[in-house]
């Protein structure tokens, strides 16, 4: 990693939807200009469903990705942290970019499926963007 390649590790509990989708979002819209991680504070056993569709009406893949834990290793690799959500709750070394994305719950409107997914992936999407932007 250079220091002019910024980094950032996306969080929440359990890195199958929220992180893994803002990952694959970053992913796509830097390219190689930002080294990208995503990671749980309780990963769970596999990827939502319905997160990998609809990265995937998106064109993006994100075929391979696995819940993983946060390491010691990742956090003093990167430059930002951003946090999906309010369950993850993680300590972040001083002198990091500690962002927490209280992101869209439809499900609380009686929005639930491939309906919410879609929401909140599109919320994900537009402060994804906004990082890059910030980033670059």
């Amino acid at each position: 990693m250079t220091a002019e390649q910024p980094s950032v590790l996306f969080v929440c509990s359990k890195n199958g939807g929220k992180s893994q989708l803002a990952a694959g979002l970053m992913r796509q819209l830097a390219g190689d200009a930002v080294k990208v991680y995503s990671a749980g504070t309780k990963p769970g056993a596999s990827l939502n469903t319905q997160s990998v569709e609809a990265l995937t009406e998106l064109g993006v893949d994100i075929t391979g990705e696995y819940p993983k834990a946060v390491t010691d290793e990742v956090l003093s690799a990167v430059d930002t942290v951003i946090i999906l959500g309010t369950e993850a709750k993680l300590d972040v070394p001083q002198g990091k970019r500690l962002e927490v994305w209280e992101t869209d719950e439809p499900s609380v409107r009686g929005i639930e499926g491939m309906e919410r997914m879609r929401l909140v992936r599109d919320d994900i999407k537009a402060r994804v963007e906004a990082l890059r932007d910030s980033l670059l």
